[in-house]
């Protein structure tokens, strides 16, 4: 007796009960065609980009007939790019041709099966539960409309019908899954290894950082994880995996092939980071996990990239005006948040100094009792070595900034002349340092001023003062602005 599938459906006309598509074993496929399944694999590199890419290439070990026939490659990511596949024999690349390609995604479920035997005969399973048995009706499948069907059975048309629908078999042109289909000619008589290489969307990975600063700010230690994020619809065994660190352009619709062919490395030496080896590529970075790992579909992976200790670290406190103060009265005080960053250098004499992929740092600091607490969080960009990384924590409660204009002159259409105060109170029990920024656009002068300043650049004047604790300063300066 053949085995037999259940697929459950829910009647919608006259009887609201539930009945089962039922079909028996699919018919077997012809002696041309071959399927490769994971069972053939033999290895497999995946590489993930950070913009929702990644280039799988998968070997496997296949017995080809000599001749013309046909091959199905399944176990496919169902999120692959068809136009980017390439395939080729590593063991006999001139016995071994690809002469036409199809990928297959037209998968099967109960609505596409019933599709395909409009038309056709079907069989009606019902049970009869007054007589404790089971009862079949031959039907003709009008129609399969939005998920209603239309019988002929007998000299009558039923607008649908209780009962479980069953099939003969699975029509030869569904598949169960994506699956990547070639015609090809093959001399080679001995097995060989075919490596077909393709990219696909949906999967994607991010650094992200943690930052534990020590109880007088002056120093911290990082450790990095990656989050490496698959839904590209395929589970990749025992991987190789590489990440690749940096912007890759991709071309917008109408999409063109990104093509397969690796561009020549540019190595430098390299630094082993945890269970990462990092080197540069092309005008990006790679990262090499130096292990096997399973990528599982629909799953979100985590692996350490980084760990560093006694890494330098300075605490700066910034507050800034606004660039239409300069041109107009503005009446009353102003307050101002006196932003809190922490910076540090990735260097190798701070004991960093590899490239840093772009991605979220979370800062943590030990309180009186001694536990991790959060104090704040940024974003930071791909960050080369021998760069600085500037993060912003937050705003500070004890140091308090507050402005005024003192004096407003329109001297011209084009040029304005202001005095400001800013005053700055600093409720903390030592000493700290603020830095002012003023960001004076267009053409400007300060004509006169209480304290040093320099031109941070060519729109900002910058005055670092220090207020003493539980004490308070008044920067005073003139300016004149013109555009």
């Amino acid at each position: 007796m053949r085995n037999k599938i259940a697929v459950v459906f829910l009647s919608t006309m006259f009887f609201m009960v539930p009945y089962v598509l039922a079909q028996n074993s699919p018919a077997p496929v012809a002696d041309s065609v071959l399927k490769s399944t994971l069972d053939d694999q033999t290895n497999v590199e995946v590489t993930v980009y950070n913009n929702n890419l990644g280039l799988v290439k998968d070997t496997r070990k296949i017995n080809l007939p000599q001749g013309e026939g046909e091959i199905r490659f399944m176990d496919v990511a169902a999120s692959l790019m068809p136009e980017t596949v390439h395939v080729k024999s590593l063991s006999s690349s001139k016995d071994f041709k690809v002469l036409e390609q199809n990928y297959e995604y037209d998968l099967m479920d109960a609505n596409k099966l019933l599709d395909k035997y409009v038309g056709k005969s079907i069989k009606l399973l019902d049970f009869n539960q007054f007589q404790d048995r089971k009862e079949t009706t031959d039907a003709l499948l009008l129609s399969n409309n939005n998920n209603e069907q239309i019988y002929k059975i007998g000299d009558e048309i039923f607008l649908g019908h209780p009962g479980y629908r069953v099939l003969p078999e699975i029509p030869e042109n569904l598949i169960a899954q994506p699956t990547l289909t070639w015609a090809y000619r093959n001399q080679a008589s001995a097995p060989q290894d075919i490596e077909v290489s393709y990219l696909t969307n949906n999967i994607t990975w991010k650094a992200d950082y943690v930052l534990v600063v020590s109880a007088d700010d002056a120093s911290s230690d990082l450790s990095s994880w990656v989050t490496l994020d698959n839904k590209s619809g395929a589970t990749y065994k025992n991987a190789k995996l590489k990440l690749i660190a940096g912007k890759v352009n991709r071309a917008e619709p109408p999409m063109q092939s990104l093509g397969l062919k690796v561009v020549r490395e540019a190595m430098v030496d390299s630094m082993s980071v945890a269970g990462f080896e990092e080197k540069a590529f092309f005008e990006y970075h790679i990262y090499d996990l130096k292990r096997p790992t399973t990528i599982k579909d629909k799953q979100t992976k985590q692996i350490s990239l980084l760990e560093a200790s006694g890494i330098k670290t300075k605490k700066e406190f910034l507050t800034s005006g606004q660039n239409y103060f300069y041109y107009s009265n503005v009446a009353g005080k102003q307050k101002q948040p006196v932003e809190v960053f922490v910076k540090f250098k990735n260097a190798q004499e701070d004991n960093l100094g590899m490239p840093l992929p772009a991605g979220i740092i979370r800062l943590y600091k030990k309180d009186s009792g001694g536990s991790l607490q959060f104090i704040g969080e940024d974003h930071i960009e791909h960050t080369p070595k021998d760069e600085d990384v500037k993060i912003k924590v937050g705003e500070a409660f004890d140091i308090v900034a507050e402005r005024v204009q003192t004096d407003f002159r329109q001297m011209t259409n084009r040029m304005c002349e202001s005095e400001w105060e800013i005053t700055l109170r600093n409720h903390k029990e030592e000493d700290v340092t603020v830095g002012v920024l003023e960001p004076l656009n267009g053409n400007w002068t300060i004509i006169s001023n209480s304290h040093s300043f320099i031109k941070q650049d060519a729109f900002t004047a910058r005055f670092d003062v220090v207020v003493p604790k539980n004490g308070e300063v008044v920067v005073k300066y003139r300016v004149q602005t013109g555009v």
